[in-house]
């Protein structure tokens, strides 16, 4: 990443409200970075001011929102941008026979179309200075689907083509895509899915109700502890490399469950990682 010697790189982070958004900001801004850190309630940015970061609103939800936040962030820089880490998003759990038009609409509103508005408000800015580093973060399940997490799976693997699309478009501008794939990190991911899904679905009425009874146990027993789940800085490690690295990867796997079933997708026949991801 070029910039001039009296500057330190700038970088605008979505979701830092917890979980690998906030340890991203924090992280980042301790190695010198001048941090944007963006949530999506206006509650927070006085949290995130009071850890010592430089907070702003935006709802990747709203127009307006990322309007009037890419306009503050560019007046506060003299209208340069070093990077963009696009975090924020969220997991509508549940059948997809039973999720209405409006669920999968909400999930794809804020995973890909506000995703997708925010960066190209910003790809101008990287195109006239002549540089900037993408960094979109995906999911284990933008690679392999799961029962029960369609809606999430479709807007995940959206991202992944739109970023792979987004990369070969932009090779030559002097600005780099990546992709952060991760398995499970310790956040309040399940703790908004949960949400989400209660909020949304009624499965005592539901052809699923066996299935959902399992997974409202999985969310009420594993807050993220598990073996193969993570911290945060897992994540941050990957983004640290394709913020710094002359030569970014294209995609960072993060954890062993990415690592395996992102093998086994290549390797294995549909049919059979099916079975093995059901039993999952």
């Amino acid at each position: 990443m070029t910039v001039k010697p009296h500057q330190k790189p700038s970088i605008l982070i979505t979701g830092c409200a917890s979980g690998i958004g906030l340890h991203a900001a924090l992280t980042l801004q301790a190695r010198g970075h001048r941090v944007f850190a963006t949530v999506r309630k206006a509650c927070d940015v006085a949290k995130l001011e009071a850890q010592g970061l430089e907070s702003l609103q935006l709802d990747v939800d709203d127009s307006a929102s990322i309007e009037n936040a890419v306009k503050e962030i560019l007046t506060r820089t003299e209208g340069r941008l070093d990077a963009l880490f696009n975090n924020a998003g969220f997991a509508q759990p549940g059948a997809l026979e039973e999720l209405s038009r409006e669920l999968l609409r909400r999930q794809f509103e804020t995973n890909v179309f506000g995703l997708m508005e925010l960066t190209n408000r910003l790809i101008p800015v990287m195109r006239q200075q002549g540089y900037g580093r993408i960094i979109n973060n995906s999911s284990l399940l933008g690679l392999v689907a799961m029962p029960y997490r369609g809606a999430y799976n479709a807007s995940k693997f959206a991202l992944e083509g739109l970023t792979d699309t987004l990369r070969q478009e932009l090779r030559s501008s002097g600005i780099s895509v990546s992709l952060i794939e991760p398995g499970p990190i310790t956040s309040q991911f399940r703790t908004n899915a949960y949400n989400a899904y209660a909020k949304a679905l009624n499965p005592d009425q539901s052809v699923h109700a066996k299935a959902y009874a399992k997974m409202e146990a999985y969310y009420s027993q594993n807050q993220g502890h598990g073996l193969i789940t993570q911290s945060p800085a897992a994540v941050t490690r990957k983004l640290i490399h394709a913020l710094t690295s002359s030569r970014p990867k294209a995609r960072y796997y993060v954890g062993l469950p990415t690592y395996c079933l992102a093998m086994a997708r290549w390797l294995l026949p549909s049919k059979l990682l099916d079975s093995i991801v059901c039993k999952l």
